[in-house]
C-alpha cells in the first residue's frame, strides 16, 4: 500500500536534519570501461581526409581540457559510420572508454534531458550510485573523466551548442554530429567539419567493391550514385538489393529507382534520394520482412527488439531481422541492456512511417505494441517489489517474466524512451486505461532512476486518462505519484497541490489504502518543512491503513520512527523500530532490515549514546554492502564518520572515510 518497494536494490539518502528518507535504486559497485559506440562496418571509402583531421586532433589532446569536433551533414551521409571507424582505430587513446548518446531519444518539448544523458554515461561506467541532481551528475562525470581517464564521447543528433557544452568530459574528445551548423562551438574553439555526400568516383568504388566488375558499367554506377544522392545510407540499401539477387543488374535497379508510379517516399526533397531508394528496396522485401519494417513505422519509440516483434505477431522474426540488418536498415544498439535491441536510422523510421500510414492494420498493430509495453512494465513492477497496485494481478502474464528485480529495472531503463512513447501514443488514441495503468507500473523506474521530465509528462497524461476512464481511484494514484516527483525536486507547493486534489476524491473510493499512500506523501512533505509532529500523526495513520500488509507496516513504521526522532521523541522511535525490526525479520524483508538500523543510529545519537549509534550504523552499512546497495552504505558510512568525531576515534573515522572514497569512485 505504500509507494515504496520490497526490492533487492533500493536505497537512498535525502537528509532532513537528523532524518533520512530512502529509496533510490542504484547500480552495483565498480568503475568500468564503457564501449557504447557501435562497431564499424567493413565497407568504407573516401573518408580518409576526415579521419586524418580527427587523428590530428588526437595529437593535440592534453590532461587539462577536452577537445571538441563537430560534424554536420545531411541525414544518411555517414556521420555515425565515420565516428564508428574512428572509435575502432583510436580505442587505445581513450583509456576511460567510449560513450554514446542519441540526443533525439532524450529530446523533450523543453529541450534535451541533459541530466538523464549524464546519468546514462555514469551508469555506463558502472558507478556505485548515480546522484539525483543534474549538477551532482555533472560533477561526478567530470571526476570519472579526469586526467588519465580521458574518454571519447559521441553525441548524435545535436541541434544546439549548449547541448554539447553541458556534456563535456573533463579530458578526452567529444564529437558532435548533427544536420544543422553549430557556429557557437566554433567560437568555443571546436573544430567544425562538414561531411559531404560521396563523390561519384567514391560511391562507384564502394558499389563496385560489392558487385565485382560484370554487373554494371561505369556510367550505370555513376547514375546509381547520383540517384542515391551520394548518401551511404541509400547506397547500403541498394547494395542489399543487388547482393540479394545475383541476377539483378544495375540497369534493372536503375529502372526501379526511377519508377515514380510506385514511389512511397515520405521524406523531404532534401533527402528524397534516400526515400526513392527505400521505396525500391521495400517493394522487393519478402512479406515477413515488410511486416517487421511496418513495426519500425508504428513503434512509438526509437528501438525495437525480437521480443517485441514476436509479441505483436510479426512472423519469421529472425529472418526479418537478418534482412533489415543486412540492408543496414537496422543497427545493433551498443548500449548495455538485458536483451539485444536495434535502432533504425531516423530517415528509415520516417520512411517506414510513410509506408504504414495508409496500412489498414496500423492502429491494431499500435494497440498490440502498447499492450506489450504495458504488460511487460506491469511484470517488471511486480518483480521489483511488493506494493499496493490498482491493476489486476494477471496483467502481462502471457509475456516473458524477469529473473530478478535488478533484471526488471534494467529492462525498464533500457526501454525508457519506448515506454514514454507508448504513454504518448495511447493518450493520443484516447486509450485511457492503457495510459494510467502504464504510468502506475513506471513508478519503480521513475522513483528509482529519477527521470523527472518523463515522470511529470507521463503522469499529467495519466491524470487526464484516469479522469476520462471515470476511475477516481486511478486519479488519486496518478496525482500521488506525480506529487512524489514534485516532492523529490523540492517543489513542495506543487506537490501539496496534487495531494490536495487527490485527497478531495477520497470520498468517492472505498479502499482505505489509497488514503494511506496520501498520508505517507503528506508526512514526507511535513518532514521536509519541519512540521515533525504533524508528520508523526500522518505516518501513524498511514501505518494503521497498512494493517494486513506486513511490508507496508514496516515501511510506515520506518517513516514514523524518523518523524519521532525529528520531533525529539527518540525513545519512542526506538520502540517503534524494535517492533518493525521483529516484523521485518519474520517476513525476511532484507532491504528493510538494512534501512531500519540507520534510523536507530540517528535515535541513539539523539539520546547521546554514540557507542550504540555506532553499532546500529555499522549493522546498516554491513547489510548494505552484503545487498550491493552502495548509496545506502554511503549514508551509513558518512554517519559513522560523524560519530567517530563525536567519540574522538580517528581509526573509526579513517576506516569509514576510506570506504567512502571507494564508494564515490575516487
Amino acid at each position: 500500500m505504500t509507494e515504496s518497494h520490497r526490492t533487492v536494490n533500493t536505497v537512498s539518502g535525502t537528509v532532513h536534519g537528523t532524518v533520512m528518507q530512502a529509496d533510490t535504486i542504484v547500480m552495483a559497485a565498480g568503475i568500468g570501461v564503457p564501449r557504447q559506440i557501435r562497431g564499424p562496418r567493413r565497407a568504407f571509402v573516401n573518408r580518409e581526409s576526415e579521419l586524418a583531421r580527427l587523428e590530428a586532433v588526437l595529437g593535440r589532446l592534453d590532461d587539462v581540457r577536452p577537445a571538441v569536433v563537430a560534424f554536420t551533414g545531411l541525414g544518411g551521409v555517414g556521420k555515425t559510420e565515420l565516428i564508428a571507424q574512428f572509435a575502432a582505430r583510436s580505442a587505445a587513446r581513450f583509456p576511460g572508454g567510449q560513450l554514446y548518446a542519441d540526443l533525439a531519444a532524450h529530446r523533450r518539448l523543453d529541450g534535451v534531458d541533459l541530466g538523464e544523458v549524464l546519468g546514462g554515461f555514469l551508469r555506463g561506467f558502472g558507478l556505485p550510485f548515480v546522484p539525483e541532481a543534474p549538477a551532482e551528475r555533472a560533477a561526478a562525470f567530470r571526476s570519472v573523466t579526469a586526467a588519465g581517464r580521458g574518454v571519447l564521447v559521441f553525441l548524435d543528433n545535436v541541434e544546439h551548442a549548449g547541448e554539447v557544452r553541458a556534456l563535456l568530459p573533463a579530458t578526452g574528445l567529444l564529437v558532435a554530429a548533427g544536420r544543422r551548423r553549430l557556429p557557437g562551438l566554433a567560437l568555443d574553439g571546436a573544430e567544425v567539419m562538414r561531411l559531404d555526400p560521396l563523390s561519384t568516383g567514391a560511391g562507384s568504388e564502394l558499389v563496385r567493391g560489392w558487385l565485382g566488375p560484370d554487373r554494371g558499367t561505369d556510367a550505370e554506377l555513376a547514375r546509381l550514385v547520383e540517384l542515391c544522392g551520394g548518401l551511404p545510407l541509400a547506397l547500403n540499401a541498394v547494395g542489399f538489393r543487388l547482393l540479394d539477387r545475383e541476377e539483378l543488374r544495375v540497369s534493372q535497379l536503375l529502372a526501379e529507382l526511377t519508377d515514380k508510379e510506385h514511389g512511397l517516399s515520405s521524406l523531404s526533397n532534401e533527402e528524397g534520394a534516400v526515400g526513392d531508394v527505400l521505396d525500391a528496396v521495400h517493394r522487393r522485401l519478402p512479406e515477413h520482412t515488410r511486416q517487421f519494417y511496418r513495426l519500425l513505422g508504428v513503434n512509438p519509440g526509437p528501438v525495437v527488439s525480437a521480443e517485441l516483434a514476436e509479441a505483436v505477431g510479426v512472423p519469421r522474426v529472425a529472418d526479418g531481422l537478418a534482412d533489415l540488418r543486412s540492408a543496414h536498415l537496422l543497427d545493433d544498439v551498443a548500449e548495455e541492456g538485458p536483451e539485444r535491441r536495434y535502432r533504425a536510422h531516423d530517415l528509415v523510421r520516417l520512411h517506414a512511417a510513410g509506408v504504414v500510414h495508409e496500412f489498414p492494420g496500423r492502429l491494431e498493430l499500435l494497440a498490440r505494441i502498447v499492450a506489450y509495453y504495458r504488460g511487460r512494465a506491469a511484470l517488471a513492477d511486480r518483480a521489483i517489489g511488493d506494493r499496493f497496485r490498482l491493476q489486476e494481478r494477471g496483467e502481462g502474464t502471457a509475456l516473458p517474466g524477469f529473473g530478478s528485480g535488478t533484471d526488471a529495472l534494467e529492462w525498464l531503463q533500457s526501454e525508457r524512451a519506448n515506454l514514454l512513447g507508448a504513454v504518448r501514443a495511447a493518450a493520443e488514441q484516447r486509450w485511457h486505461g492503457e495510459v494510467w495503468r502504464l504510468c502506475e507500473s513506471l513508478w519503480p523506474l521513475y522513483h528509482g532512476r529519477k527521470h523527472y521530465g518523463d515522470w511529470v509528462e507521463s503522469h499529467l497524461l495519466g491524470i487526464e486518462a484516469a479522469r476520462s476512464d471515470e476511475r477516481p481511484d486511478a486519479v488519486i494514484r496518478m496525482r500521488n505519484q506525480l506529487g512524489r516527483a514534485y516532492y523529490e525536486r523540492a517543489q513542495y507547493p506543487l506537490a501539496a497541490e496534487q495531494l490536495a486534489a487527490a485527497t478531495a476524491l477520497l470520498p468517492e473510493v472505498d479502499d482505505s489504502r489509497l488514503a494511506g499512500v496520501l498520508w505517507e506523501t503528506d508526512g514526507l512533505l511535513c518532514l521536509a518543512d519541519g512540521r515533525s509532529q504533524r508528520a508523526v500523526e500522518l505516518f501513524t495513520l498511514a501505518r494503521r491503513a497498512n494493517e494486513g500488509d506486513p511490508h507496508g507496516v514496516v515501511v510506515q513504521s520506518y517513516n514514523l520512527a524518523q518523524a519521532l526522532v525529528a520531533a525529539g521523541r527518540a525513545e519512542e522511535a526506538l520502540a517503534v523500530l524494535r517492533d518493525a525490526t521483529a516484523l521485518a525479520g519474520q517476513e525476511e524483508d532484507a532491504p528493510m532490515l538494512m534501512r531500519l538500523p540507520l534510523v536507530e543510529a540517528l535515535a541513539e545519537r539523539a539520546l547521546n549514546r554514540p557507542e550504540a549509534a555506532v553499532g546500529a550504523a555499522e549493522r546498516s552499512a554491513g547489510r548494505a554492502r552484503e545487498l550491493g546497495q552502495p548509496k545506502k552504505e554511503e549514508a551509513a558510512r558518512a554517519l559513522l564518520v560523524e560519530l567517530a568525531d563525536d567519540l574522538g576515534d580517528p581509526a573509526l573515522a579513517d576506516r569509514n572515510r576510506t570506504r567512502l572514497r571507494e564508494l564515490r569512485g575516487h
